[in-house]
């Protein structure tokens, strides 16, 4: 081994035991002394990703979110399927109001934490945080389409008002036969406006798609062979600490018989995109 080959050795050993002295720091909730470690490991050892992510992560228990937004960048640079660099990522970018952008990082992060290496204990807590950003999203743009819709409903209105002067001019004294229809085209104007709002207005989940546990929207479901659906992470923990039957059913039933079912999931993807998560996210 030359003395380049040392010396990079030596300098990774440093930065490890910098790391650790960094982790023990922030258990303590010391996150400058734990930014200062992470920071010489940096200098050390710059090309890996989980010291810039560690760094990340105690900007953000200090509300530091322009930081938090170049350490996970430069994370991810390092490696781009790092499930913590994205996330804290899209939290970064929501800070700034930058929903879009944050949405599509904190999918990423879901993605890759349901992926070929799940990340089981980030995966609850980055659903959450996509399902608060992807219902202000909806908000966001619900509000501007409730605005031009009344802007256009309005508009419609004024046309017809316009549209009964003049016959009503033209036809004097049938005015109150002209009056039903009137009455009627502004009814079924007002009926066409109220169908195109509805996909605006939040909805309760249908049953079908929840978990009979949880009561929640599945994320990942899984069906038994007894045909009854669940939320993986929910029923492996019953199975674990309950007994190995299905709760609903009582039959007996092991991990290895629990089969995705997709077809739930399609469904509760088909209704989150149509009602654009119009749900409270508690």
């Amino acid at each position: 081994m030359g003395p380049g080959a040392a010396f990079t050795a030596a300098a990774a050993r440093q930065a490890e035991v910098l790391r650790t002295d960094g982790n023990t720091f922030f258990g303590k909730h010391r996150y400058g002394a734990a930014i200062d470690a992470y920071t010489e490991a940096i200098a050390l050892c710059p090309n890996v990703p989980v010291y810039w992510t560690n760094r990340a992560l105690c900007h953000r228990r200090r509300n530091d979110w322009t930081k938090v937004e170049e350490d996970s960048r430069k994370a991810i640079e390092l490696d781009y399927n790092s499930v913590k660099a994205h996330y804290m990522l899209g939290l970064a970018l929501l800070q700034k109001n930058e929903l879009a952008g944050g949405v599509k990082e904190l999918q990423r992060a879901l993605d890759l934490g349901r992926g070929a290496n799940p990340v089981g204990y980030m995966v609850e807590e980055i659903w959450q945080e996509l399902a608060k950003a992807k219902y202000m999203q909806w908000e966001q743009s619900s509000t501007k389409r409730s605005w031009e819709l009344q802007s256009l409903k309005e508009a419609c209105e004024n046309a017809l008002e316009e549209k009964h002067f003049l016959d009503s001019c033209q036809t004097e004294g049938f005015l109150d036969e002209m009056n039903v229809p009137h009455l009627k085209q502004f009814e079924d104007l007002g009926q066409v406006f109220k169908r195109a709002a509805e996909d605006d207005t939040p909805t309760e989940v249908p049953d079908y798609l929840c978990c009979r546990i949880t009561l929640d929207i599945f994320r990942d479901p899984v069906i038994t062979p007894s045909g009854v659906s669940y939320e993986r992470a929910v029923i492996l923990n019953h199975l674990q600490k309950v007994g190995k039957f299905d709760p609903v059913t009582r039959e007996p039933l092991d991990p290895s018989q629990l089969i995705p079912n997709f077809a739930i999931k399609e469904a509760v993807q088909a209704y989150l995109n149509k009602h654009g998560w119009a749900y409270k996210i508690e």
